[in-house]
């Protein structure tokens, strides 16, 4: 069959396209409802909207295969004679060509390709199925690409594999947004990948810059790469001096204060604020016990940024950042234990446990992750609804308003699940969940003979975990 197939299957497909596009237009051989024409059409562009994910992802996962068939052949036809380098660039500009793309834009392209349908069997059969996105399949290359086959293969096996012993919790991958799904995948890399984090980040200090980009409409990018630690930190300083600011009569939204701000604080500008804020910014840093006293390399996550180096944790809890409070996780599970005792006795011990519970607005796709976001009672107070962790979400005042001017209802949570939502059409969505791991225990023994990490803390009295922290910071005192 040959081109004949290939061009009566297109046609086929271009037929289908005429079809859907008269049903969205209204013009399809019969109406989606006959008793409400209207809602029948609005419901029936969702179904539309639906399919047409899943042939995007088919239609992706077939480009990636067709590009990477005709690498292979056009190396095959060219002969042993023409250097490699030579021939990928050959390829490149030719699916460049083709597609329209430019020439780094082709390469990146080729790159996933090849990885996809030679490396990831589990990602090209999502794109395939149409359960992930080209996206999600851009995000498990990369993060793949600096790990082994077995590495690669428990990465894919963790999101993807149904059957896997440790399989993500929460929403699949394919029902978030592909960003969403890069922050998760990143977090379980480097926490089971972390030997070289710490030569990584090494590197990315030595690489702190400050650039500036030109943007359009009279208007320009000034933008840091600093270390985590410090970015998040000027961050939460800048919002917490921008929250500070409004008045009766202040016209700025929250993004034009901080600008404000940031520019005052850079340019020197008369009317600066002063440098001390009464409104303190808090930053959670979640931290493995052994790996704060030095036992284990496991990576910390810094609230609102993602894994850290261990060595920076241990910095940030030892001098005694003001602004960062620890957050120890249960060695079983993961989950966290408790709340350092000095954010127990701050006010909103709370919204501290929601912070933790459910990492950001839990609303899908949303990212905020803000001391902004906004404690809400999923059963109202005034129907019954009781002040306890099960009865609340955090959502940012965007989704908070979104959840009581239209028909968005969150749905029931747990004291560690956040809620999911449903659509004023009836269709739920999972929330995420924070996929929350044991952490690594140390293979030594203390002094005393005895396996360190051997407590139970459900058997032993107060917090075994921070009476071993307090003396990890007398020792280093």
């Amino acid at each position: 069959m040959g081109k004949a197939a290939v061009a009566q299957a297109y046609a086929d497909i271009r037929a289908a396209f005429a079809v859907l596009n008269a049903e969205v237009d209204g013009r399809g051989s019969e109406a989606f409802s006959r008793a409400d024409p209207l809602a029948g059409l609005a419901d029936g562009c969702l179904d539309i909207l639906a399919g047409a994910r899943e042939v995007e992802a088919g239609i992706a996962a077939l480009k990636a295969s067709a590009a990477v068939a005709y690498a292979e052949s056009a190396a095959v036809v060219a002969g042993p004679d023409v250097p490699g380098r030579v021939q990928e660039m050959a390829v490149a500009a030719e699916v460049g060509c083709v597609l329209a793309l430019g020439p780094r834009a082709s390469s990146s392209f080729l790159a996933t390709s090849h990885a996809v349908v030679k490396e990831l069997p589990l990602t090209l059969k999502g794109l395939r199925a149409g359960s992930l996105s080209w996206g999600h399949a851009v995000v498990m290359a990369d993060e793949a690409a600096c790990l082994d086959a077995g590495g690669a293969a428990a990465l894919e096996a963790h999101f993807m594999d149904p059957d896997a012993s440790d399989r993500a919790r929460g929403c699949p991958i394919g029902d978030m947004p592909a960003h969403r799904f890069k922050v998760k995948a990143r977090t379980w890399r480097e926490r089971h990948h972390a030997e070289s984090i710490e030569k990584r980040h090494a590197k990315g200090v030595a690489d702190r810059r400050v650039e500036f980009r030109p943007d359009q409409d009279g208007m320009a990018w000034l933008s840091a790469c600093l270390p985590a630690d410090q970015a998040l930190a000027g961050w939460s300083r800048l919002t917490a001096i921008a929250r500070g600011l409004p008045g009766p009569d202040e016209c700025r939204s929250m993004p034009q204060l901080r600008a404000d701000t940031f520019a005052n604080a850079v340019l020197g500008s008369a009317g600066a604020e002063p440098q001390s804020s009464p409104t303190r910014a808090q930053v959670l840093v979640t931290v493995p016990v052994f790996s704060l006293m030095g036992l284990t390399d496991e990576p910390a996550v810094l609230d609102g940024y993602g894994p850290i180096p261990p060595s920076m944790a241990r910095e940030l809890v030892a001098n005694g950042a003001g602004s960062f409070y620890r957050v120890l996780v249960d060695p079983r599970d993961g989950a966290p234990l408790e709340i350092g005792r000095t954010s127990y006795r701050v006010t909103g011990p709370m919204r501290a446990w929601l912070r933790m519970r459910d990492g950001k607005c839990p609303f899908p796709g949303c990212s905020n992750n803000s001391l902004d976001n906004e404690a809400d009672h999923i059963l109202a107070w005034a129907k019954g609804g009781t002040t306890g962790i099960s009865n609340l979400g955090q959502p940012c005042p965007k989704h908070h308003r979104l959840r009581h001017t239209t028909g968005w209802k969150p749905t029931p949570a747990t004291k560690n699940e956040p809620p999911g939502w449903t659509s004023p059409t009836g269709r739920h969505y999972a929330s995420e969940h924070q996929g929350w791991e044991p952490p690594r225990r140390p293979h030594q023994k203390r002094p005393d003979g005895k396996w360190t990490g051997s407590i139970d803390p459900i058997r032993h009295g107060a917090s075994p975990w921070e009476d071993a922290l307090a003396r990890f910071l007398r020792a280093r005192a």
